[in-house]
């Protein structure tokens, strides 16, 4: 990103409230996707590429990074998983929105609650993506920010992810379903933070058998995992499908938009929730480290 990062902290708060909301690139139609429930979709008919012996069911929950990669990550896990999947993300959101109890302060409707989604689905996995909002948009949050008080703010999101991996296994009952906790790239107005945040996320799988997706990394150079950058050397796949390779000149691809730091679909955010509609580097390597992660822990 090239604009003042002064600019950047303001936006930041427009980008995660709306995130997630990408306009239709030009002639091509808009996904269809329900902004306030869980959107389930069929196992189809498996690729010659190997997967587990049994199709796994997988939930995806998270915020907006999860809002605009749910179509791309339903697409990766249904061909390399024959997985059944359902998505509910919800932008701007944050842990404790998930939490059952917090109906009146949270973003997130009681039905689409992670134990409330355990106990109807009953799936194998459930994924986690949050970028950790930390200027306190969510009222669940009780006015508890990063800038103002970190410590209280690590404090709380640690207590609150202990907390929903406990309602998700409860409501799993004897079929505990694992969940994978997926972690995030560089941030540049606050590396720290990040860097923190992903440490509980691993911290909280080490202690309740669950799992990370080190997707972050997917979106990192080689040569510092918490070094923000827009853009990165082209993969292999990426050189192969021109789409994913966005200079192929200079041998590189767009993470990112030069307006948007956070988020990685290329097209511009608008203020209606929905998925990425077009082809984004960022957002596939990241589906694909979830779905290699699911793949490892089923097969």
């Amino acid at each position: 990103m090239r604009k003042p990062w002064v600019v950047g902290v303001l936006l930041a708060g427009v980008l995660l409230a709306g995130c997630g909301d990408p306009t239709s690139a030009p002639g091509e139609p808009p996904p269809t996707a329900p902004r306030a429930s869980a959107t389930t979709h069929r196992r189809v008919p498996a690729s010659p590429a190997p997967g587990p012996t049994k199709a796994p069911k997988v939930l995806y929950l998270g915020d907006s990074l999860a809002m605009e990669a749910r179509r791309v990550l339903g697409q990766e896990v249904r061909r390399e998983l024959k997985a059944e999947y359902t998505s509910a993300p919800y932008s701007g959101t944050t842990l404790c929105d998930y939490l059952e109890g917090t109906a009146d302060r949270s973003l997130v409707p009681a039905a689409d609650k992670a134990a409330a989604l355990v106990r109807r689905l009953r799936p194998d996995f459930v994924v986690l993506q949050f970028w950790g909002t930390s200027w306190g948009y969510t009222p669940c949050m009780d006015g508890i920010t990063y800038d103002k008080s970190p410590a209280r703010y690590f404090t709380r999101y640690a207590a609150d992810a202990r907390r929903l991996t406990e309602q998700i296994a409860a409501a799993g009952g004897g079929t505990r379903p694992g969940v994978v906790w997926v972690s995030q790239g560089p941030d540049p107005i606050t590396p720290d933070r990040v860097r923190r945040v992903n440490a509980l996320y691993r911290e909280r799988a080490d202690a309740s058998g669950g799992l990370v997706a080190d997707a972050g990394k997917a979106v990192s150079p080689a040569t510092g995992r918490y070094t923000w950058t827009q853009y990165l050397p082209c993969t292999p796949y990426e050189r192969a499908h021109p789409d994913y390779c966005t200079q192929p000149g200079r041998g590189r691809t767009a993470l990112h938009r030069d307006d948007d730091y956070l988020h990685f679909c290329l097209a511009p955010t608008t203020s209606t929730p929905k998925p990425c509609p077009v082809r984004s580097p960022g957002i596939l390597r990241i589906a694909r480290e979830i779905t290699k992660t699911i793949r490892q822990s089923a097969g």
